[in-house]
């Protein structure tokens, strides 16, 4: 049974919300900005709040400590509503946790109903990359890297995908306030998703976690800023140019994470106004450069399953030009917005870079 509901969460009239007992799965992203509450409070003030599943850390802490749902208490529950920010990359450690419990749902025998409050994509409806073509990150539906959807919308495509049957109802992204009075990304998603700029630059800037190079994580500005230190500045001769992109010789030290403490020389990725960037694109072709001069820069086990990808891990590894690469990335975004259409919620549709 899946609906698409257009009034808020606390309007439904479902007897699970009303009566039952409800669990709230959510990040720091449920907070309500038209009645300054989070979305657990609505139960709580009715009483039938069970179960809150959220992160074991604090927001902005170092690492990402996931969200649980134990079976046991699931079990206990009638409703379980879910409101956390995706962040238009299939990389999202908070999304994949929501496809981790819909995969526990659909095992149960009798699952509580999903209700799920979408929110805007805060990366918008570009397409970047491909779909899954080997073995990729846990529970990761076969979406492009940069998908283009809501979480609602991936939660409708992932709920075909493993064939579940219990109740999953969308409460549409426009039902609320919040996005009508803050940017999506006003709260930060995740303690690495903390700018402006950071959800444009994540599709391709999450795959350096699988390298020797640090994305800035550690610091203000994660995936604006790249660099080891190992990496020099020279004339910056082959550095790949995008247009409307400049990237600014600096050095940073990580606060926490990869090479804490250490002084890393790199780039900060600046975008210039109106620029649509292809991140994806502009890292594999940084990570080609990387490799070509710097014997230190590595890729690990870790790289090739979350690019998940063939043809563009043969063109990191030197072995495929850039004119295949960039050609197998076109057809394949192409097909990815043709299923991604079949699990649209809202009139506006996914679309790729020209």
């Amino acid at each position: 049974m899946f609906s698409f509901r257009t009034t808020p969460l606390e309007d439904q009239l479902d007897r699970a919300l009303t009566d039952g007992n409800v669990g709230c799965f959510c990040t720091q992203n449920c907070w309500d900005t038209a009645r300054e509450r989070y979305m657990y409070d609505i139960f709580r003030e009715r009483g039938n709040l069970k179960a809150v599943f959220s992160p074991g850390t604090p927001e902005l802490a170092p690492g990402n400590s996931g969200i649980e749902a134990a079976p046991e208490v699931l079990a206990g529950l009638n409703a379980v509503a879910v409101e956390i920010q995706d962040t238009g990359s299939r990389y999202s450690g908070y999304t994949r946790d929501v496809f981790r419990l819909m995969k526990t749902l659909s095992e149960m025998e009798e699952a509580p109903a999903l209700y799920i409050v979408d929110h805007e994509n805060p990366a918008g409806r570009v397409v970047e990359g491909t779909m899954p073509s080997r073995t990729c990150e846990p529970f990761t539906p076969k979406v492009a890297h940069r998908h283009g959807l809501t979480l609602g919308e991936l939660a409708n495509l992932y709920y075909q995908e493993i064939g579940a049957k219990f109740p999953l109802h969308i409460i549409s992204a426009a039902a609320g306030g919040t996005g009508k009075s803050i940017m999506p990304w006003t709260i930060a998603p995740a303690p690495d998703i903390t700018g402006l700029f950071t959800c444009e630059m994540y599709s391709g800037g999450g795959l350096w976690a699988g390298t020797t190079v640090t994305p800035g994580i550690g610091t203000a500005r994660p995936y604006e800023y790249l660099g080891a230190p190992f990496i020099r500045h020279g004339s910056g001769k082959g550095l790949p140019a995008v247009q409307q992109v400049m990237m600014r010789p600096c050095s940073f030290i990580p606060a926490w994470g990869k090479y804490a403490g250490e002084v890393c020389q790199g780039y900060q990725i600046i975008l210039e106004p109106g620029a649509e960037y292809h991140s994806l694109m502009h890292t594999l072709q940084m990570m080609r450069y990387f490799k070509d001069t710097y014997s230190a820069f590595e890729l690990s086990p870790e790289f090739y399953t979350r690019l998940s990808d063939e043809t563009l891990a043969s063109y990191v590894d030197g072995e495929t030009e850039w004119s295949e690469a960039r050609e197998h990335i076109k057809v394949e975004e192409q097909k990815w917005i043709r299923k991604a259409r079949k699990f649209t919620l809202y009139d506006e549709q996914p679309y790729r870079i020209k």
